[in-house]
């Protein structure tokens, strides 16, 4: 291998950094849907389709196109 190559191409960095995008996108839909007083539950906020569908899909996508963006190996021309 040569020292000054990196190990990954360019093209999987871009899409290592969109999975790692997804990710954090998911994980900041999930947040929210507390109260600050103890008396009071919001099931109707907390178990959104937001936070129990929405999210997990979107951090499973991330999950796939960081698989993706290691395992894809470019088209030498």
């Amino acid at each position: 291998m040569d020292s000054g190559k990196f190990a990954i191409p360019y093209r999987n960095l871009i899409y290592v950094l969109a999975g790692l995008a997804l990710m954090i996108i998911g994980y900041a839909l999930m947040t929210g849907g507390g109260t600050d007083d103890p008396n009071v539950f919001t099931g109707e906020e907390m178990f959104s389709f937001r936070r129990i569908v929405l999210a997990p899909l979107f951090i499973l996508a991330g999950f796939v196109v960081e698989i993706f963006a290691i395992m894809h190996k470019p088209k030498v021309k």
